[in-house]
């Protein structure tokens, strides 16, 4: 499951083409990731916030790669 999430995080990144773009279909990504693997625990919300981090992270980071900006 966890492998899943981390190829569609990576597939939903590299769609958009614009910073604000990538990173905010990755956060939406990850809060919903976060949420599903969070409710296994009773913990939806927190993993979701934590997803949604992790996932806008991700895809800014993504987008400075893209651009030249991290090797």
């Amino acid at each position: 499951m966890i492998a899943a999430l981390a190829i569609g995080a990576g597939t939903l990144s590299g769609c958009g083409t614009t910073t604000g773009s990538r990173a905010g279909s990755s956060a939406l990504f990850g809060a919903a990731s976060g949420a599903a693997l969070g409710s296994l625990s009773a913990n939806a919300g927190a993993g979701a916030l934590i997803g949604a981090g992790a996932g806008a992270l991700g895809g800014y980071l993504y987008d400075q790669h893209q651009k030249g900006n991290i090797d």
